[in-house]
């Protein structure tokens, strides 16, 4: 037996297993998750057990590029939408807790490098914890005492949450359905839908649908014509006459406007189910697509199709003329199933592309991510400071995810293969970064173990009494919206599955979405900062 856990491979599948089956045991709705392979991590380490050099480094590229992919997107639109007063206030979180860990770390005589693992552990941020040890790698510090600290204050911090978010509203006997609801009405704004429409105008009779479309910049695209009963896909020849029934597809609200150019909207048809006997998702491969409009392409003339819909970065939006194909977007191509498959060898269609990840663009973006990581910014007469690991890859994936490309590289990975990436990173990162803390677990215990438990409870608890003070008193905000920024402030997600399990307000996840990527990079780098204050 000694034998195989001389074996590094071996303990490294052997903590993975132990620690996600503590982290699946759930007590009144609250788990470790895959954070339960910290904890198995620092006993394997007390034991003087071993896992691959390098593996903490690499799980952290992983899992913060993974990330910054999954919310750049909406980062940067969130700074200057209505989410500022969002911003503002996981603002007022994160700096209190920063500044409560470094003062009391102060008053308490504990070393600041332990400091900065209690905050990530309070914050319950693993991408803190990981910029927290890679500033300690550049510094030459001890690494083990942040993620011993980190593993003392986690478990305050998820567990402290939780609580928060279902408790406070007792307490104030306020209701998590109050509010306008906003992010219902928003929600709603995008869907798309597909709806049967008279034709009555007489401006648009004889004309094709091609033709009505770009002369009246119309938003939503007409894909079929009722022919004989049956909805078929549109022709290039086929004009519009009184009386003819069309398919328009398009966003809820813009088909009440473009329906009115064409005539009379009708109610819900029960013939719509045959839509799917011809169209076909598919993904634009050619690089003589790349960058070309619908004008440009002219699909209706040189294929006989209609390109309904396009899916790009997560996102699915009804294009217009103007709109630019770009290489990876998923199109919903309407027409014959001879037009579709002469559009499909001519776009480069390969079906297991559809739900493949680009591991080029992947390796690419990492490469991109660890090259400006290990930058070195001067700040005039210091050392100056790096992105590190942590930061790094994780702004080149904001980026990506916000711009879509940058040159070759494609800032965008299925969903299911991107959770796959994030975890597998978030996994290798904790067994690395728990075997190196569980080596000194004992002795650092037992010189500062209830002063650490007591600046975790505190660094959990009192920012987000502050900041729901500062939303309710200063920024007017409603108890579902502040609720759920307090979550993405203390980047805990298990904290909004409690929240969104007892409303059906969507007001909670937006709040979430705004203030988690804030928190994110906000946290990496204070607790780079706390390790430079050691």
């Amino acid at each position: 037996m000694s034998t195989i856990l001389e074996n590094p491979t071996f303990v490294l599948f052997a903590i993975l297993f132990v620690g996600l089956a503590l982290g699946n045991i759930t007590i009144k709705g609250v788990s470790l998750g895959a954070s339960g392979v910290l904890f198995a991590a620092l006993l394997a380490g007390h034991l003087k057990l071993q896992v691959p050099a390098g593996l903490s480094e690499i799980g952290t590229a992983f899992f913060v590029y993974a990330v910054g992919l999954g919310v750049g997107n909406r980062f940067f639109s969130s700074l200057r939408s209505r989410g500022k007063k969002l911003i503002l206030v996981a603002l007022v979180i994160v700096l209190s807790g920063w500044l409560t860990a470094w003062g009391m770390c102060l008053l308490l005589g504990i070393d600041l490098s332990v400091g900065a693992g209690l905050f990530a552990g309070a914050c319950t941020s693993t991408p803190a914890l990981a910029a927290a040890l890679d500033a300690a790698q550049l510094r030459g510090l001890d690494e083990s005492v942040i993620n011993i600290g980190y593993g003392v204050a986690y478990p305050v911090g998820v567990i402290g949450i939780v609580l928060f978010v279902q408790l406070l509203p007792r307490l104030l006997n306020q209701s998590l359905d109050s509010g306008k609801d906003a992010g219902s009405a928003a929600a709603g704004a995008g869907d798309i839908q597909a709806r049967l429409i008279k034709v009555e105008n007489p401006a648009v009779f004889g004309q094709t649908p091609l033709c009505i479309e770009q002369k009246n910049g119309m938003s939503c695209r007409i894909t079929r014509m009722m022919r004989q009963g049956r909805l078929m896909p549109l022709q290039p020849a086929d004009t519009l006459a009184a009386g003819d029934e069309v398919l328009l597809v398009g966003d809820k609200e813009q088909l009440k406007h473009d329906s009115a150019l064409l005539g009379e909207m009708l109610a819900a048809d029960t013939r719509l189910p045959v839509l799917r006997d011809e169209a076909e998702n598919l993904i634009i491969l050619s690089p003589a697509m790349d960058n070309k409009s619908l004008r440009q392409l002219d699909t209706m003339g040189n294929f006989g199709i209609t390109i309904s819909r396009i899916s790009r970065l997560g996102n699915t939006f009804v294009p217009d003329a103007d709109t630019q194909i770009q290489r990876n977007d998923v199109v919903r191509v309407v027409g014959t199933p001879d037009a579709i498959a002469a559009f499909k060898k001519e776009c480069g269609h390969r079906e297991s592309a559809l739900d493949m990840a680009d591991l080029l663009s992947l390796t690419g973006g990492l490469v991109l991510g660890i090259l400006l990581g290990k930058l070195n910014f001067s700040l005039g007469g210091g050392d100056g400071f790096s992105l590190g690991m942590a930061g790094g890859p994780l702004v080149v994936a904001l980026i990506m995810g916000h711009f879509g490309k940058m040159g070759p590289i494609v800032g965008y990975i299925p969903r299911p293969s991107r959770i796959l990436v994030m975890n597998l990173g978030l996994m290798l990162f904790l067994a690395g970064a728990g075997v190196k803390g569980g080596e000194h677990l004992v002795e650092t215990l037992a010189a500062h173990g209830m002063s650490m438990l007591l600046v975790g409870v505190v660094v959990a608890m009192l920012p987000l009494v502050l900041g729901y003070a500062f939303a309710r008193k200063v920024m007017h905000m409603e108890m579902p919206e502040i609720l759920g920024c307090c979550c993405g402030s203390q980047t805990s997600t298990p904290a909004l599955g409690a929240i969104t399990a007892k409303t059906d307000s969507q007001d909670p996840v937006i709040a979430y979405s705004t203030a988690y990527p804030v928190a994110l990079i906000l946290m990496t780098v204070l607790a780079q900062i706390l390790v430079q204050l050691a």
